[in-house]
């Protein structure tokens, strides 16, 4: 087995660290965002690294290289075109950071609150659709009313990482069922759809339970947070829930 990893962010950096630890000889080549330790460290152990520039330049490369039997995208930020995933035997399967098929798209970790679906990593294979393809594999999370957007998002990185390394051995063979998804189920999202979802109406009326879960879906230090207007001036708004002990 060969790999075609693709990564970016943290979770891409700990499973091409993991991979380069421990199954070197699976990794075929590497691309990354950026100049960074994970190319670094691929280049040391002579695996073909390459910089993301375009889709063109990437194609192009890739093609010049031993075909690759499986692609990886682990964190990857860009959309990846039919004619990349030719370049590989297999097809590709992506990291993502829900429950498939709830929260497909962009922000899993505001929507979930929002809509108090269920919550999970998913492994699954990439078709034309977005993160719509057939799973190989999930871990469910449980949250809480102390959770908001940020421990969403922490709880989803350390998971995704936990669950591909616990697959890979049977991935590397071929050794899982591929699942279809019930896209009837669940959601899609949007990147342009937070700013307008995170907006609070001063005159409107929600219900408790709803405000709370939007106010703690955006509350994110570093990170925009909800927004409410008064005499057109702007406000941000965050929220802290702590459990109360008895």
């Amino acid at each position: 087995m060969k790999i075609l990893l693709m990564c970016d962010g943290q979770v891409g950096d700990r499973i091409a660290c993991w991979l380069l630890d421990n199954y070197p000889e699976d990794v075929g080549a590497i691309v990354t965002i950026s100049e960074n330790a994970t190319r670094i460290a691929a280049h040391a152990k002579n695996i073909p690294t390459l910089i993301y520039q375009s889709e063109a330049q990437i194609a192009a490369a890739l093609t010049a290289l031993p075909k690759c039997n499986l692609g990886l995208l682990a964190w990857w930020p860009k959309l990846v075109s039919k004619k990349i995933i030719a370049l590989t035997e297999y097809g590709f399967i992506n990291t993502h950071p829900s429950l498939l098929p709830h929260n497909r798209g962009k922000h899993y970790n505001f929507w979930v609150l929002v809509e108090q679906a269920p919550f999970g990593v998913s492994l699954h294979y990439v078709d034309e659709g977005i993160d719509s393809g057939d799973i190989v594999a999930q871990s469910p999370l449980a949250y809480g009313w102390e959770d908001t957007g940020e421990t969403l998002y922490a709880k989803a990185l350390q998971a995704t990482f936990d669950l591909f390394k616990k697959t890979y051995p049977q991935l590397r063979v071929q050794g899982l069922p591929r699942f279809k998804q019930d896209l009837s189920q669940g959601s899609l999202h949007y990147a342009k759809e937070i700013d307008l979802a995170s907006q609070i109406d001063l005159d409107k009326s929600y219900r408790a339970r709803d405000l709370i879960n939007l106010l703690r879906a955006r509350t994110f230090p570093g990170h925009p947070a909800c927004i409410f207007h008064e005499d057109e001036v702007a406000y941000e708004i965050s929220i802290k829930i702590k459990r109360k002990s008895v």
